[in-house]
């Protein structure tokens, strides 16, 4: 970070650096940045450092100044990664600032709410469902928050380059707190799975744009040690929301989750209001002109026929054979919405000039190894969360605080080893141990849940959960700098965006998919093993709600119970399924060593 004597003053006109045209990044290389931010909204997804263990021939230039010693840098190296088309930096003091620092925690605590919020879904899912009647609707509660999010990311990278930072920030977070308020009053699960994907808006958006604010503020060099605070942060909320959230809603009822959440998003409103320069990322508007020429090469036909057929697919999916027969007009209608809109999706992306996610780079190994494993990665993680405190509840019969306490171990366990395998591959420059290793745990960790059963010591289902959040841990941030280290400089945006949508698509299918199987399997099972006068009636009411299962009446409970975990048995073998197959897509990868640390 530049001294303050380093700095022109405001107004001036900035001093020359030789060179400077003949280094400076093409329009093109530009407009990557805006697609090529995390995404947000993971049930549990460590946050990747952030470039911690780049090579320094690898490394971009901040100001103008070169990161090597030697003068063969070539023209894209000199393109700034993951940074906008704003100056380098609107604070030459950076954090010797208290304006930096009060910008800095509201960054983090929107990371903070966002996190907290995804985990306590994921533990108080059953409880809210229940509550209106609808488990069998449950998978929409983190569907449409996931689905909005993906989708609203792009173009809101793209629209801050034309109007700046502040507006959209303050937007975003006034959606955000807006929609927690909604979810706190919903009054059916419909209201409740709309005020969700209003989220979803809300939270992508803040998050994605507190990561390009930060890109903007600070030069790259110091990034990895703000980027560890944006990790604390991830773990400390995702431990909370887990831990809390069960107990939350037993002891003040699960609206309360969510109203908790509200002042905390005033604060960071009223932080970004006062203190983000509203001038901050304007400079882009000056050199693409007006907000039209700033989205008129965004991949608008792209980015919806991906958010509607995937939409679509999802419902099918979640309709057939659960809540509508597979026969259904409506079933048959999504599915083959999906059949024509995925395709068309496909197609337009081969012709598109910028396209958001660009084919040519899944078609070739190493990344397309990559890419893909970290796609079934991320449908294992999401499936397994969604549904072990299903399996907690409904088969041990353990109470929601119970359930919610039990996912602090894996959320802790992926925290601390995404942090060790940066400092793994820091100390060894070997890339393909984390993306391999972890693939490896997470099939030793799918495999060990498809075979719990009841009546195990309690220990058991805690282990259980160990390997595949080693695995977590271990692979998507390994994944991350092996996708960087196997691309150019002027390819490491597009292909950070590509690597981020592909992981989205995962994460919402990890969801939908494993619903399927655990409510057409709930269905079946119920079916098959409920026996009695009464048969009709116990289905139908603990197909709407799980905490009905703890209060049924022998042999009711049992049956039902072993039809549960039947059904949840089905969905962790499938999940076994897709680790293997991952396990084969990455074994064969050869990826670089990174080079040695210049002394």
């Amino acid at each position: 970070m530049p001294h303050a004597e380093d700095a022109p003053a405001s107004g001036a006109a900035p001093l020359p650096v030789p060179g400077a045209d003949k280094r400076r990044p093409s329009s093109a290389q530009l407009d990557l940045v805006s697609r090529s931010l995390p995404t947000a909204g993971p049930l549990l997804e460590p946050e990747a450092p952030a470039f911690t263990m780049m090579p320094p021939s690898r490394l971009p230039d901040v100001e103008g100044g070169d990161t090597t010693d030697g003068d063969d840098q070539g023209e894209d190296e000199t393109f700034p990664l993951l940074r906008t088309a704003s100056p380098p930096s609107s604070y030459p003091h950076g954090p010797a600032t208290r304006r930096f620092w009060l910008i800095l925690g509201q960054v983090l605590l929107t990371h903070f709410v966002a996190c907290f919020d995804s985990t306590v879904m994921a533990s108080s899912h059953p409880v809210i469902t229940s509550d209106f009647d609808a488990a069998h609707s449950a998978s929409w509660l983190s569907t449409a928050f996931l689905l909005t999010s993906t989708a609203a990311q792009p173009p809101l990278g793209r629209l801050s380059d034309a109007l700046g930072r502040k507006p959209l920030v303050v937007g975003c977070l006034v959606v955000f707190a807006g929609a927690t308020v909604w979810c706190a009053l919903a009054g059916s699960i419909e209201s409740f799975i709309l005020a969700r994907a209003a989220c979803g808006v809300g939270a992508g958006g803040s998050m994605t744009l507190g990561a390009i604010i930060l890109s903007d503020l600070l030069p790259i060099d110091q990034r990895p040690t703000y980027q560890s605070y944006v990790n604390v942060v991830y773990g400390i909320g995702s431990a909370l929301g887990a831990a809390l959230g069960g107990a939350m809603a037993e002891a003040l009822g699960w609206r309360w989750e969510f109203g908790i959440q509200v002042p905390v998003l005033l604060l960071c409103l009223v932080v970004s209001q006062l203190c983000i320069p509203s001038d901050l990322g304007l400079q882009a508007a000056s050199a693409s002109g007006t907000v039209w020429d700033a989205f008129a090469e965004f991949d608008f036909i792209g980015s919806i026929l991906l958010t509607v057929s995937v939409t679509f697919f999802i419902l099918g999916l979640n309709l057939g054979g659960n809540v509508l027969p597979w026969s259904h007009p409506f079933v048959i209608a999504s599915l083959c919405i999906f059949a024509l809109g995925f395709p068309a999706f496909l197609w337009v992306e081969t012709t598109a000039a910028k396209p958001i996610m660009p084919l040519r780079i899944v078609q070739a190994a190493p990344r397309a190894n990559l890419i893909f494993s970290n796609v079934l990665a991320a449908v294992m993680s999401n499936a397994i969360i969604f549904n072990i405190p299903l399996y907690f509840q409904a088969v041990l019969l353990s109470s929601a605080t119970d359930s919610g306490l039990r996912l602090v171990v894996p959320t802790v366990v992926a925290s601390f080893t995404g942090a060790m395998t940066g400092f793994g591959i820091s100390r060894t420059r070997r890339l393909k141990w984390p993306v391999f290793g972890g693939t490896i745990f997470y099939f030793i960790g799918t495999t060990s849940l498809a075979l719990l059963q009841r009546d195990l010591p309690q220990a058991v289902y805690l282990l259980a959960l160990v390997p595949f959040a080693i695995g977590q841990g271990a692979q998507f941030p390994g994944t991350f700098l092996a996708v960087l280290a196997t691309s150019e400089q002027s390819e490491q945006a597009v292909v950070t965006s590509t690597l981020v949508l592909w992981r989205s698509l995962g994460m919402v299918l990890g969801v939908a998919a494993s619903s399927l199987v655990v409510q057409n399997g709930l269905l079946h099972y119920l079916n098959l093993f409920v026996e009695g006068d009464q048969k009709d009636d116990i289905i139908r009411r603990v197909r709407g709600s799980v905490e009905a299962v703890a209060g049924l009446q022998q042999p009711y409970q049992e049956q039902v119970v072993t039809s549960y975990e039947a059904a949840l048995r089905m969905a962790f073998i499938s999940c076994a399924v897709i680790g293997a197959i991952s396990v084969f897509i990455a074994a064969p990868m050869k990826l670089p060593r990174l080079p040695a640390k210049k002394k």
